[in-house]
């Protein structure tokens, strides 16, 4: 009787962790060949400068996609040998996110392609993910070397139309969160715009109050960010010192400017003003939210994130997360101020 249970468990196990971590790689690796990351994403996940390279950056998904094709289809040696590839993979994922997740409270990853933040949940997932990679490479090994994990689909078809069944279910019963439904788009000072696109005049911005929470501005004083936002309209660029993705936003945030005279775009710190190194008193002033009264009240998202707030009190755009995202919002909202793409775009 154990013998037998054995003999089915071996199999089971080598199956169905196998095959879940070949529908994650290829999930991730499509998902980063359409929202690829970039240097300093890597940089603010603490990844070495030496492997920060472009040609790196574009041939991890793919990567990714081959490591899947080599857990599908082969077994015995080079199979088991894929499978240790996959541990060390998902064990350098779970390190880099814990990491980071304990250098900056609000770091996020590119994942999945699009950013998102680094979440108890998260952690939780590539531990899992490592788990089962674990798994796979303990039993990989005794399906065939050729063939893998679908001769032995095909053997086990009724095992394996559950495990169908099961994934099937999730992907129809699960909704994604306003937090994952990705990046509203951005619209002008007084009234948000839909989106671009053929379908464009079908999709609502869903405005919401501009929070009426204190922050302090970068001399110190304290103003209510609904009453600041009524005196002009308010780019707020959330960002973070130590956020390498942070970077590119920071350094744009002149060019911003420029291109929007009609709007204050300012830097949001979480850092009192004292305590931050890009603090300033001239005009715009950095705002800083040492509490998070006002990134909690729009809604949890990770820097570098961008918000657009009306003269209404209403939000009119946003929040779009990530600097590529961030750029694009940008240029919507000079569109939907002039009628036209800025000038070069």
């Amino acid at each position: 009787m154990g013998s037998a249970l054995y003999v089915f468990l071996l199999p089971a196990l080598a199956l169905s962790s196998t095959l879940i971590l070949v529908g994650v790689l290829a999930v991730s690796g499509v998902a980063k060949l359409r929202a690829p990351d970039d240097a300093a994403g890597w940089e603010a996940m603490g990844i070495p400068a030496v492997l920060r390279r472009a040609w790196l950056i574009r041939l991890h998904p793919i990567a990714e996609l081959v490591l899947a094709a080599a857990l599908l289809l082969l077994g015995g040696l080079l199979g088991t040998a894929a499978a240790v590839v996959a541990v060390l993979l998902f064990a350098a994922y779970l390190a880099m996110v814990w990491r980071a997740r304990l250098r900056t409270p609000d770091a996020s990853c590119a994942c999945f392609g699009e950013r998102r933040p680094i979440t108890g949940r998260t952690l939780l997932r590539n531990a899992w993910l490592t788990l089962l990679a674990v798994v796979s490479a303990a039993t990989i090994g005794a399906l065939p070397p050729f063939g893998g994990v679908v001769v032995l689909a095909a053997a086990f078809w009724p095992w394996t139309l559950a495990l169908a069944a099961v994934a099937v279910t999730f992907a129809l019963t699960w909704e994604r969160s306003s937090d994952d439904a990705g990046p509203a788009r951005a619209g002008q000072p007084g009234a948000a715009v839909p989106a671009r696109g053929e379908d464009a005049e079908l999709e609502d911005y869903l405005r919401t109050r501009t929070p009426s929470v204190p922050v302090q501005l970068g001399d110190g004083e304290t103003v209510n960010l609904r009453e600041l936002a009524a005196q002009q309209p308010l780019l707020l660029l959330f960002v973070s010192e130590t956020c390498g993705s942070c970077t590119p936003v920071i350094e744009s945030a002149g060019a911003y400017r420029a291109l929007l005279p009609e709007v204050s775009v300012r830097l949001v710190l979480q850092l009192r003003p004292e305590e931050s190194t890009l603090t300033s008193a001239a005009e715009p002033q950095t705002l800083h939210d040492p509490h998070r009264y006002a990134s909690g009240s729009i809604g949890d998202f990770s820097t570098p994130t961008a918000v657009l707030l009306g003269m209404d009190g209403m939000l009119a755009g946003g929040p779009v997360t990530g600097a590529g995202a961030i750029a694009e919002f940008v240029d919507d909202v000079y569109e939907s101020l002039h009628g036209e793409r800025p000038p070069g775009r």
